[in-house]
């Protein structure tokens, strides 16, 4: 077995058949581990069956012939000793419902650890992803998975690194030894609400890389909506408890370079098509895949209301998508801003940009 070294025992349902969900069963497969792929849709689970490939989220990587795909939950998690969530962040709540019936009682130590691989911050409760599983699931062993990680990239076994995040640090470490092979590297963090948080919100921010990229900018343009916007997901991270230095490593500042540059970015492509002059409910309608920066900036921007937390990217993003603010214009209102220092003063709890 390549990687880690988990129970030969062990046994994994990856639930959602999008593009990582599906890569994520894939690399398990290949590890030799006993996996079983669900998907909500019964029709396109019966495709994914019969051709072996998901030509919708990932076209050109064939799924191997022994992975079991179901349309069954109680197939899918029966007798699991780990459950990985790759369902988007607005659907993870009613996955986590219906999942629950079918648990074995016990202690934490005999229920399945869960991996959380979906990142976002759910719309009416401002909650993350693990808050939702332990919410709907109560006792279970929760990790979450994250970091600059394309699923495009991990299934054609491309190097990649990314992070197992857990309080429990023995349940990120269980994550670590299953996942990690020789092509993904796994390191873990005790930081779970940091991870947490830069991995949703840094979607908000490419959808700004996106917007500059249709605006025309270059280089300077983006690079400074990078930096900057490390700085305004650090602080919101910061003030719910997050160590700062969780968003200079793979799941802050790495993820956000890939997801703001990339010619895979979900969320930079709605920003582009958004300045070229699309409405949003053009580019929704034109999208296969969820992008979760769209449902994210709404709660993104609630949280630094709620946390009286200053991010003004974040702010222009919000007005853009559902104010229909001129995306030139948020530019000149972000340009415009006060003068300011960069670094921070530690003495004031808010902060400014």
């Amino acid at each position: 077995m390549r990687g880690g070294t988990p129970s030969a025992k062990t046994r994994v349902a990856v639930l959602g058949d999008g593009g990582w969900g599906t890569t994520l069963a894939i690399l398990l497969f290949r590890k030799g581990v006993e996996v079983a792929l669900w998907g909500a849709f019964p029709d396109y689970v019966q495709f994914l069956r019969k051709r072996r490939i998901n030509a919708k989220f990932l076209p050109g990587i064939p799924i191997p012939r022994g992975l079991r795909i179901t349309a069954s939950l109680e197939e899918a998690v029966g007798g699991r000793e780990v459950i990985v969530t790759a369902v988007p962040s607005h659907h993870l709540r009613g996955v986590c419902r219906s999942l629950a019936p079918l648990l074995p009682p016990g202690r934490a130590a005999e229920r399945p650890l869960v991996i959380s691989a979906s990142k976002g911050i759910e719309t009416d409760t401002l909650m993350r992803m693990s808050e939702v599983i332990g919410g709907e699931m109560p006792g279970v062993r929760i990790a979450a998975l994250s970091g600059p990680s394309h699923a495009e990239e991990v299934a054609r076994e491309i190097p990649t690194t990314v992070v197992a995040a857990s309080a429990h640090a023995p349940s990120a470490i269980e994550a670590q030894r299953l996942l990690m092979t020789e092509r993904f590297r796994v390191y873990t963090n005790r930081d779970l609400v940091g991870v947490e948080i830069a991995g949703a919100i840094k979607n908000v921010i490419a959808i700004a890389a996106g917007a500059s990229d249709g605006l025309g900018f270059g280089d300077n343009a983006k690079a400074a909506l990078i930096t900057r916007g490390i700085v305004e997901i650090a602080r919101l991270g910061a003030r719910m408890g997050a160590s700062t230095e969780t968003f200079a490593g793979l799941a802050g500042i790495g993820d956000l370079i890939t997801t703001c540059v990339s010619r895979y970015g979900r969320n930079r492509k709605v920003g582009e098509l958004i300045a070229k002059g699309k409405s949003l409910t053009q580019v929704v309608e034109g999208m296969e895949m969820v992008a979760e920066g769209i449902r994210t900036t709404k709660a993104a921007w609630r949280l630094s209301r709620l946390k009286r937390v200053e991010m003004p990217i974040t702010e222009k993003v919000y007005a853009v998508l559902y104010r229909g603010k001129d995306p030139s214009a948020a530019v000149r209102e972000l340009m415009m801003r006060s003068p300011k220092a960069e670094i921070e003063s530690r003495r004031g709890p808010r902060g400014e940009q």
